[in-house]
C-alpha cells in the first residue's frame, strides 16, 4: 500500500519540476546590457550586466516583478 506522505511528496515534486520547466522555457533578455538602471540611474553591477539584456538594478527590478511599478 502506498504511503499518503509518499504520493504528497510525489505531486510536490512533479509541481515544483513543471514550474522550474515553465520560467526556463520564458525568454530571457539578450543583448547588451545598460549600464545605469532605466528606473533609479544608478549603475548596474558589472556582474549582472555580464548577464546581457538587463536594464534595472536588482532592487528596481524586484519591484518590477512585484509589479509595484
Amino acid at each position: 500500500m502506498v504511503c499518503p506522505f509518499d504520493r504528497a511528496q510525489e505531486l510536490e515534486q512533479r509541481q515544483r519540476d513543471q514550474a522550474i520547466t515553465a520560467q526556463l522555457a520564458l525568454s530571457r533578455p539578450n543583448g547588451p546590457s545598460l549600464t545605469h538602471c532605466e528606473d533609479c540611474d544608478k549603475p548596474i553591477p558589472e556582474q549582472r550586466r555580464a548577464l546581457g539584456g538587463m536594464t534595472r538594478c536588482v532592487p528596481c527590478q524586484t519591484l518590477f516583478e512585484q509589479g509595484v511599478r
